[in-house]
C-alpha cells in the first residue's frame, strides 16, 4: 500500500470520529501589513520573559519577516533585552557588536559577512537584512548602552571559530594563559578544519579525542572567571561572556562531532541540550539586579516545538522547547509557523548551492492541510487558554518540516512527522502560500526556480 493511500486512511479515520479538527471561528485572520493583528498574541504572551519563535522551513520569506514583525512588538512594548538565533555564537556575535555600537563594521551588510558556512542564506537574506538594520536604529535611539539589545547565536558547529576567539581574547588579558589554551587545543591541528572527519577518526578509535584538553580549558576559565573578567579592567564583561561561551562551545562540539557517527539520537540530543544551556547562560548574563533577561529565540519548529508532542518522544528525541518548558515553565512560550504551498529557499544536498523550489501542497491527514481547508489565507491559532482547541489539536496530526534540504519526490518521508499541536505549541500561525527567503548572493539555480511540473504527482 502506498504512502498516500496510507494518509488518506488516516485521514478518513480522525475524520469520522471527530470531524474536522479546526473550527473555523477559531482562526484569528491576520491582515497584510496590518501589525495590530499581533495585539491577541501579545496578551498570550503576558509577562513570559522567554518567546521561541519558530518556522516550518529555513527558507520562507513570509516566517522570517512575521517573526520580526513580532519580535519587535516584543522589544518595543514589553521590553525585550536580546534576540538569540539558532546560528553559530562567533558569527552571531559580530552581528551583535554591530547592533550595539561596539563593532567597526559601517554596515549590517558587513556584519552579516561572517555568515560563510552552508546554508549561508539562512541569515545572509534579506530579510534578515532588514532586521538587523532596524536593530541597530533601534538601538541607536537608546542613550543607555546597558539596555541596548543583543544579538546572539545558539549553535554549535563553529569549532575552529571558536578556538580562534578564545585564544584572542586571552592573549589580550593574560599571554600566558593564552599560551596553555594553544597548547591544549593544539590537539585539533592535525585533523586540519574537517571537523567531521575528527568526529569520524575519534568516534572509531582510529585516533585519540581532544576531550580532555577541550574540558580543561573550560575548567581553568571556570576557576578564573571573576579574575579574568576584570583583569586591569581593559575588557568588559561582555568579552568575558563571549571568550568562555567560546570555550563551552569548543567541549560540546568536540563532543557532538565525535557522537554524530555513533548515533542521530545522541548527537542530536547533545547539540539541542547544548542550545538550550547557552539560553540559561545568555539568561545569567543579561538579567541584572533590577532588570531581568528577556529574550526572543529564533528556530526552526523541530527545534522550538515541544519535542514531547511529536514523534521525537519515541525516538527518544529531546529539544529546545522541551527544555525550555520544564527549565523556565510559565515564563516561556512556544510560537509556531505552516504553510500549505509556495516556494522555498533550499538546497537539493548538503553543501550544495540554493534554489528556489517549490513547496508542494500538504499532504492528507496534515495540520497544513486543516488549516488550508479552513479557507482564510493568514491566521493565528491561539491555544494556550482555548480548551477546545487543545483538545480538538491533541490527536495526532501529521506536520511538515522543511530544512535547508527539500526533496519534494520523497516528501513523506523525508518532511513529515506525527505531532499533536496543542501540546507541541502555545500559538501556531499559518500563512496559506508563501514565497522563497532572497539570499543576498542569489544563484543561477536559485534565480531560474523549480517549475511547477518538475516534482511527481503520485507521491
Amino acid at each position: 500500500m502506498s504512502d498516500q493511500t496510507d494518509i488518506l486512511n488516516e485521514r478518513d479515520i480522525l475524520d469520522k470520529r471527530r470531524g474536522h479538527p479546526i473550527p473555523r471561528a477559531k482562526a484569528r485572520r491576520l491582515e497584510h501589513n496590518g501589525t495590530s493583528a499581533y495585539t491577541p498574541l501579545l496578551e498570550l504572551i503576558g509577562d513570559a520573559r522567554f518567546v521561541l519563535i519558530g518556522e516550518a522551513s529555513h527558507g520562507t520569506h513570509e516566517f522570517y519577516k512575521e517573526r520580526a514583525e513580532i519580535t519587535r512588538r516584543l522589544i518595543q512594548e514589553k521590553g525585550f533585552t536580546a534576540v538569540a538565533v539558532e546560528a553559530d555564537f562567533p558569527d552571531a556575535y559580530r552581528i551583535n557588536r554591530y547592533v550595539r555600537a561596539e563593532s567597526d563594521d559601517a554596515s549590517a551588510i558587513d556584519a552579516l559577512e561572517g555568515f560563510t558556512r552552508f546554508p549561508a542564506w539562512m541569515w545572509r537574506n534579506s530579510d534578515v537584512l532588514e532586521f538587523i538594520e532596524w536593530l541597530r536604529t533601534h538601538n541607536d535611539q537608546d542613550k543607555d548602552k546597558g539596555t541596548r539589545v543583543g544579538f546572539y547565536g545558539l549553535d554549535l558547529y563553529s569549532l575552529h571559530t571558536s578556538i580562534d576567539a578564545v585564544l584572542r581574547y586571552l592573549r589580550q588579558v593574560d599571554p600566558e594563559a593564552a599560551k596553555r589554551a594553544k597548547e591544549r587545543y593544539s590537539c585539533f591541528e592535525h585533523f586540519g578544519e574537517d571537523t567531521q572527519n575528527y568526529g569520524y577518526l575519534t568516534a572509531f578509535g582510529i585516533s585519540e579525542s581532544c576531550e580532555r584538553e577541550v574540558v580543561d580549558q573550560l575548567v581553568e576559565m571556570h576557576r578564573r572567571a571573576a579574575e579574568l573578567a576584570n583583569l586591569d579592567g581593559r575588557v568588559s564583561r561582555d568579552d568575558y561572556f563571549f571568550a568562555e561561551q567560546n570555550a563551552r562551545l569548543i567541549k560540546n562540539a568536540e563532543q557532538y562531532y565525535r557522537m554524530m557517527y555513533r548515533s542521530d539520537v545522541s548527537s542530536w540530543n547533545l547539540r539541542d541540550k547544548h542550545m538550550a544551556e547557552t539560553l540559561v547562560e545568555l539568561d545569567k548574563h543579561l538579567t541584572t539586579r533590577d532588570r531581568p533577561a528577556k529574550i526572543v529565540v529564533w528556530e526552526h519548529n523541530s527545534h522550538l516545538g515541544d519535542a514531547r508532542a511529536t514523534d521525537m518522544k519515541r525516538r527518544g528525541e529531546i529539544n529546545v522547547g522541551q527544555l525550555a518548558r520544564q527549565i523556565y515553565g510559565n515564563e516561556c512560550r512556544l510560537i509556531g509557523f505552516s504553510t500549505y504551498k509556495g516556494t522555498v529557499t533550499a538546497a537539493t544536498d548538503w553543501g550544495g548551492p540554493a534554489e528556489r523550489k517549490r513547496v508542494r501542497p500538504a499532504l492528507a491527514g496534515s495540520v497544513e492541510l486543516a488549516c488550508h481547508d479552513l479557507g482564510v489565507d493568514r491566521f493565528m491559532l491561539l491555544m494556550r487558554n482555548d480548551e477546545e482547541l487543545r483538545r480538538r489539536l491533541r490527536e495526532p496530526l501529521l506536520e511538515r518540516a522543511i530544512g535547508v534540504i527539500y526533496r519534494p519526490e520523497t516528501e513523506r518521508q523525508s518532511h513529515y512527522f506525527y505531532s499533536a499541536v496543542a501540546d507541541q505549541f502555545d500559538a501556531l500561525i499559518h500563512i496559506d502560500e508563501t514565497t522563497a527567503v532572497e539570499p543576498l548572493e542569489r544563484t543561477s539555480e536559485w534565480d531560474i526556480g523549480e517549475l511547477a511540473e518538475t516534482y511527481p504527482s503520485g507521491i
